[in-house]
């Protein structure tokens, strides 16, 4: 006869084995907030200034931002240290539960980038001095690249590279070849973290102010097949729109912000999960629309 612990033994080892947990989705974010800036900010070319984001405009965000629920989020255009010291307030009244940040201040002095996080940085590389030389004379990537590496588990780190490229007001020297420029000293950049390490979870986001049909975007991806090629990661909205701009004067909807992908993270993004917002309050918002996909976290390098 089979004593108590016997029988319990035996009933254990009958039972159907659980299935194993899914890995967590981590769900990053690219959002160009439209000049979250305070009063009297300075544009490019000495144009008028943008007026400061309004109660009404800052409350959608915040809403479209709830919604998209990202556990880390690159932003475009945010104003002064104290700007975004409200903005992170903001979002922690609306509990989103971000932990870490950064914040980069480069040649423009009013329309930065910046980065919140749930996961804490560990490392911070981000570049404001960003040099080149145009027509002989030198120039500088006007918003720098933001940088960082973030801890999302205690094996896997993800490296996040933000960017905010010359945008399409007409200047002298010509805008699109500023444009292509910078998105040349970003390839650089970008080289000199993947060429050594080509197996790093990288992802390259922000607003690059130009189609995929430009020398932009082939800058930015670089060479196909090679270990420093970076995937364009596809996004659409319910209705299967791309377009993440509306250049209202012009009647214009374009895709000009991106998620880009290193080789090694691409396989850990989740299949159709790349999304571009279409919250009912998007206009009220932004002229962008928020981008966003999740990774799961399985490479361990």
């Amino acid at each position: 006869m089979k004593t108590p612990a016997a029988l319990a033994l035996a009933l254990l080892f009958s039972l159907p084995a659980l299935p194993a947990a899914e890995p967590k989705g981590v769900v990053i974010a690219s959002y160009n907030v439209e000049n979250y800036v305070g009063i009297s900010p300075v544009t490019e070319g000495g144009r008028t200034p943008a007026k400061p984001k309004t109660e009404a405009a800052i409350a959608a965000l915040i809403r479209v931002i709830k919604e998209v629920n990202p556990d880390i989020l690159g932003v475009c255009e945010m104003g002064s240290p104290e700007r975004f010291e409200d903005f992170k307030k903001r979002l922690a009244a609306a509990g989103l539960g971000y932990v870490d940040a950064e914040y980069l201040q480069a040649a423009d002095p009013d329309r930065h980038l910046a980065l919140v996080s749930r996961f804490p940085i560990v490392a911070r590389n981000s570049q404001a001095d960003v040099p080149f030389e145009l027509n002989g004379q030198p120039e500088k990537v006007r918003r720098g690249f933001l940088d960082v590496t973030i801890q999302v588990a205690p094996d896997y780190q993800l490296r996040m590279v933000g960017a905010h490229l010359k945008s399409k007001l007409a200047v002298a020297q010509g805008e699109a070849v500023i444009r292509r420029h910078e998105a040349q000293q970003l390839r650089r950049h970008l080289e000199k973290i993947l060429v050594p390490n080509p197996g790093t979870n990288l992802v390259c986001y922000g607003d690059f102010n130009d189609t995929k049909d430009t020398p932009m975007f082939a800058e930015i991806s670089g060479i196909r097949g090679t270990p420093t090629y970076l995937d364009d990661i596809p996004a659409k909205d319910d209705f299967g729109d791309r377009w993440t701009h509306c250049w209202k004067a012009a009647d214009l909807y374009s895709r000009i912000d991106y998620l880009f992908a290193s080789p090694a993270l691409v396989r850990e993004v989740v299949a159709g999960s790349g999304r571009v917002d279409r919250s009912n309050v998007w206009s009220a918002a932004s002229d962008h629309r928020a981008v966003s996909a999740t990774i799961i976290p399985v490479n361990k390098k």
